[in-house]
């Protein structure tokens, strides 16, 4: 899901970086000394996911985890996901230096969005299980990704359609693999350690 450099259009590329710069500004603001260790620990996480791509066509998937990781970092995941983005792109060339911030508002707005989708568990009291949550918020991560893919890729262009199209689609079977995934782990962490959930 990660985008190259000339892909998309100035104007995109530099709106999101603006994007990426004020909210990650805001999320430091936020960040305390003790919460270094999860977020380390999440940003290779993702890191390492990413780096297995499956190609599809003329485009590629890989799993992303960013809806885990918005699970147990809640509005820090965008910073976790900010570093592994700038990390694969330096030492892989995955991605873009100049679609940085374009690949992070792509992964890290649906990951903060997927740890509030959890927290609906807690603040409600609902009574299904935190996997359940966890599948949700796991899956509709990857797809609200993947949709933003698309609308960048629109956004620059209409000859992106098709590929935009096939972006979304082929992402599917993605957000099943990462919604499981997640209730699995989220099922775990809430038997032996709750409180990486309360981010």
């Amino acid at each position: 899901m990660h985008i190259a450099d000339g892909v998309l259009s100035v104007p995109v590329w530099t709106g999101c970086l603006a994007v990426t710069a004020a909210i990650t500004g805001v999320s430091l603001r936020k960040m305390k000394a003790e919460d270094t260790p999860r977020i380390a620990l999440m940003t290779s996480a993702f890191f390492i996911a990413s780096l297995i791509h499956i190609p599809m066509g003329p485009t590629s998937v890989h799993l992303i985890l960013n809806g885990l990781v918005g699970i147990i970092l809640g509005p820090l995941a965008f910073v976790a996901i900010l570093v592994g983005l700038i990390l694969q792109a330096v030492l892989f060339k995955h991605g873009g230096i100049t679609t940085i911030g374009a690949n992070t508002v792509m992964m890290g707005l649906p990951a903060v969005g997927a740890y509030y989708l959890f927290r609906l568990h807690r603040l409600f009291k609902f009574r299904v299980s935190a996997g359940i949550f966890g599948a949700l918020a796991g899956g509709v991560a990857v797809f609200l990704g993947a949709v933003i893919l698309a609308l960048l890729l629109v956004t620059t262009g209409s000859e992106f359609i098709v590929v935009a199209k096939l972006a979304v689609w082929a992402h599917l079977p993605v957000m099943v693999i990462e919604g499981l995934i997640a209730a699995f782990v989220v099922t775990f962490l809430k038997q032996v350690k709750p409180e990486m959930l309360g981010a």
